[in-house]
């Protein structure tokens, strides 16, 4: 029986951090929760990337998501944090599974812009909004866990465990999805679209398929940004330069792997707080190097690393 290499390390990475959970500082566990959020939405541009496809707009569903989250828990709807970040998840999904009915015809850098200018709506809409809190946005209520009301650095404990189970969840699915017949069309349709036409299949459905799920993958991330941050604003939700990050992540990681996303997410958190905290004024310079190095030396991306590694060592 072939063993899975990829389950068998995301299992040991999740084991490894569920108990790190309870052992790391504050600080720590909000750069995880952080690398988790944006991990998840760099996951579903992962899958568009592998069918020729990339979003400048993924921010449309990321603030889609959190602003579901926070409105439900703002209104005293509910503040348990598998039905905020279902609502975020779901609701996301069901906007990228209509919107996915156009963006399913265009291909290359009308997609791309055309998720830009979608989010851009949103974005525009949440700035003038004053029931949204406009260019302020407003506050999220703390999190409940099945009833359970944590105080303190338990709380942040408890979201992080939280959010680490369902992440494992996802980065599975994701992997055994990828690895089915249906999974491995991605590549087909990135290759020549219109053999896999005379196949028999509609590239168009699969693509809308595919985006669809990268929709969920990023309202996911934004709900669970909104319960880690416990603010929701336009500029840091669903502004351009956020769809941005999520492109700068990806790039960074490479799609060899899904795992690859969340080190990438954690890289990219890395270096923007540390150059954040000892160059503020050249912060945005230091990560623009950063990809640029990438691009030059790993144009696969990080993940490319452990492939040229072991590649030495046969």
């Amino acid at each position: 029986m072939h063993l899975d290499r990829t389950l068998v390390g995301l299992t040991v990475a999740f084991v490894v951090l569920l108990v790190a959970d309870f052992l790391i500082a504050d600080w720590m566990r909000f750069i995880g929760l952080q690398t988790m959020a944006r991990g998840a939405v760099a996951l579903g541009l992962l899958v568009l990337w592998r069918t020729g496809l990339i979003s400048f707009g993924h921010a449309l569903y990321f603030g889609w998501g959190a602003y579901t989250a926070a409105l439900l828990s703002r209104t005293g709807f509910t503040t348990d944090a598998l039905l905020l970040v279902l609502a975020g998840t779901l609701s996301a999904g069901l906007l990228s599974f209509v919107l996915g009915f156009l963006l399913r015809r265009y291909r290359g850098i009308f997609f791309a812009l055309l998720n830009m200018a979608f989010s851009m709506i949103l974005y525009g809409v949440l700035v003038k909004t004053e029931a949204l809190g406009s260019t302020d946005g407003f506050g999220v209520a703390k999190p409940t866990f099945f009833g359970y009301a944590p105080e303190g650095e338990a709380s942040q404990t408890t979201l992080f465990a939280f959010t680490l189970v369902l992440t494992y969840l996802l980065l599975v699915g994701v992997h055994l999805y990828l690895r089915s017949t249906i999974g491995y069309m991605t590549m087909a349709i990135r290759e020549n679209e219109i053999r896999v036409e005379y196949l028999g299949y509609s590239a168009e459905r699969a693509i809308h398929v595919k985006y669809v799920m990268s929709g969920l993958l990023a309202g996911f991330g934004g709900a669970v940004m909104a319960l880690a941050v416990g603010q929701v604003d336009p500029d840091s939700m669903a502004y351009w330069p956020v769809s941005g990050e999520f492109v700068f992540i990806t790039i960074l990681s490479g799609t060899g792997n899904v795992a690859a996303t969340y080190i990438g997410a954690l890289v990219f958190e890395l270096i923007r707080t540390y150059a954040f905290e000892y160059a503020p004024q050249i912060w945005q310079l230091i990560l623009g190097g950063c990809l640029l190095a990438i691009i030059m030396f790993l144009p696969e991306g990080l993940w490319s690393l452990r492939q040229r590694l072991s590649g030495a060592k046969e």
